[in-house]
């Protein structure tokens, strides 16, 4: 995703820890993982949702077809039996 190499990484601890002091860390550590670990959990669901969706969409379109052949038959049927 990021092309960050092991330099710039020190690079960004050490300001985080001249930004947020030793004690609080830990706790901008945690803060930090437990939101991506809920905007992973959003995107699953989101594209289980989108999944879900495309699914009733092709089922809908393939009963419409089977719908519309039957109606076709039908009325092949009946025509033959008019003339």
């Amino acid at each position: 995703m990021f092309n960050i190499g092991f330099p710039e990484l020190i690079l960004i601890l050490v300001l985080a820890l001249v930004i947020f002091g030793p004690k609080k860390l830990p706790e901008v550590g945690k803060a930090i993982g437990s939101g991506l670990r809920e905007f992973k959990k959003a995107t699953s669901d989101l594209q289980k949702i989108i999944e879900i969706d495309d699914d009733i969409k092709s089922t809908e379109a393939t009963k419409a077809k089977a719908e519309e052949k039957s109606a076709e038959a039908v009325e092949t049927g009946s025509e033959g039996k008019k003339e």
